[in-house]
């Protein structure tokens, strides 16, 4: 039974406005979307939605049914309001929210679509200038995950302390650090690992924390595992997910399905895995849960508006979890 202030998990990491923006004929020369100077560029449908790893992660839990919070800092603008209000929308505590006058709200302008990927504009705000003096440890104390999405900017400092802080208090944690976290301070990474229960990647991102290949897959998380860190868990794209827990390695690949839109499947991922994890310890329910939110993610514009809700995993197929193969 949670006592009244204590919260499943609490989230930290990015609160952006993410406005996203149709290009209808995207010039592309080798692998690089070109605008002529002075001309005024053309695009299709827009949309405007709140976004950044921190909330988008927190939606999937409390969409899970768990009692979440996002941890974090928005503007106090227009912008801030809408992440807000999507947040307590979906069911995300706001008593950790902070509102700043000293920052904007950061806003992402997604452009896209082009034949596989996009191209993300991102304008730093409020959220990625929270530091650890500002952070009301007493309040936090009590939860039983922590959930660290990506970092950027100032509060990447913020990692270490929670990290540490989290150990201290009995705290079970969750990290996804960004690639530019790992290209800064990898060896600074390295060391607190140990008090990490599940690592997050994708393939090029343990690939640069290992120092290895990404082909070597497997020595990837047997590397990483060595760190001293719980559970390693890597993502392959259209490959799927690799899962390392020191013993057992578990692959499973994608769901098939028309994608709308790419951003915010990571996070989708992430919290999934998680999320499956809470509700039943087990790592192949974790995995299913995780590919499928993932994949329902894509299917629509905005990192939040697919992700599951509690029960809705019972409508997605069955998906192959394959152990020590």
């Amino acid at each position: 039974m949670l006592k009244l202030d204590m919260f499943d998990i609490i989230t930290f990491g990015s609160a952006t406005c993410d406005i996203f923006l149709k290009l209808e004929k995207p010039e592309i020369e080798s692998g690089k979307v070109c605008f002529p100077l002075g001309d005024k560029v053309e695009v299709g449908d827009w949309a405007m939605h709140s976004g950044g790893g921190g909330t988008n992660t927190a939606c999937t839990f409390a969409l899970q049914g768990l009692k979440a919070a996002y941890y974090g800092q928005v503007g106090d603008d227009y912008f801030g309001q809408m992440v807000m209000s999507d947040l307590e929308k979906r069911g995300v505590s706001l008593k950790m929210v902070k509102k700043t006058s000293k920052k904007p709200t950061a806003i992402s302008v997604v452009l896209s679509p082009f034949i596989a990927d996009r191209v993300v504009l991102v304008a730093p705000g409020a959220c990625h200038f929270l530091k650890s003096e500002e952070i009301a440890w007493p309040k936090i104390k009590d939860s039983r995950w922590f959930y660290l999405a990506p970092f950027y900017e100032k509060s990447a400092g913020l990692f270490l302390n929670l990290v540490d802080f989290a150990k201290k208090n009995n705290i079970k944690i969750a990290a996804n650090p960004s690639r530019s976290q790992i290209e800064q301070d990898k060896e600074e990474l390295k060391k607190i690992l140990s008090g990490v229960d599940v690592l997050l990647l994708n393939l090029q991102e343990a690939a640069l924390l290992a120092d290895l290949p990404e082909s070597n897959e497997r020595s990837l998380g047997e590397k990483i595992k060595a760190l001293g860190c719980g559970l390693v868990a890597i993502t392959r794209g259209d490959r799927g997910a690799l899962v390392f827990d020191g013993r057992d390695f578990y692959e499973a690949g994608v769901f098939k399905i028309d994608v709308e839109e790419r951003t915010g499947a990571g996070d989708a991922f992430g919290s999934g895995f998680v999320a499956g994890l809470l509700q039943k310890n087990d790592i192949e329910y974790a995995i299913r849960l995780a590919t499928a939110n993932s994949a329902s993610c894509l299917t629509q514009v905005g990192a939040k508006n697919g992700l599951l809700k509690k029960g809705d995993l019972d409508d997605w197929p069955a998906l192959d979890v394959r152990k020590n193969l």
